[in-house]
């Protein structure tokens, strides 16, 4: 991994600038998880350090929101199997290995997805959820990157609290 972040490297030039940021987004969340939360154990991936949402939630939030997010920026409705996923991300038990393999399988599937929209109209109406909140195609994509970022740092910071109370 390179210290310069991915929106710095000059990858994904085939892609419009909204979807490129939106890949960039997605790898700079992949090597940030792995960096500082790739080593923990089942036992830190799962703590709740003060009660907080384990770093296991954040990860498999961050997996399965993506397909969720996309879902709806596909104009397609989320399936049972969707919200089903959506209802177990808190679960205790979360394996490392199952964890970051289910991480690295949605971030590949959301990038293919990603190119696939990047070159559509962004202010392409789009609803989200039961209540059919609008949105556009373009919001629903900023928002994919936004989104994951934020789990990334709460899992980030719930790592480092692992970190401190098990020393």
């Amino acid at each position: 991994m390179t210290s310069i972040e991915p929106w710095l490297r000059g990858t994904e030039t085939d892609v419009p600038a909204v979807g490129r940021a939106v890949l960039h987004a997605l790898q700079l969340a992949e090597e940030d998880l792995r960096k500082w939360c790739g080593n923990l154990s089942d036992a830190a991936l799962n703590a709740r350090p003060a009660g907080a949402a384990p770093v296991a939630f954040h990860i498999r939030h961050v997996a399965r929101s993506l397909d969720r997010l996309l879902t709806y920026a596909e104009a397609r409705d989320l399936s049972e199997e969707q919200l089903t996923q959506l209802r177990t991300e808190i679960d205790p038990g979360a394996a490392h290995d199952e964890l970051f393999a289910e991480l690295a399988a949605a971030l590949a599937d959301a990038a293919m997805r990603v190119r696939a929209l990047a070159g559509t109209n962004l202010e392409e109406p789009r609803t989200v959820g039961k209540k059919r909140m609008p949105t556009t195609v373009g919001g629903l994509l900023v928002h994919v990157a936004d989104h994951t970022q934020r789990h990334v740092g709460q899992a980030i910071t719930t790592a480092k609290m692992v970190g401190m109370i098990s020393e």
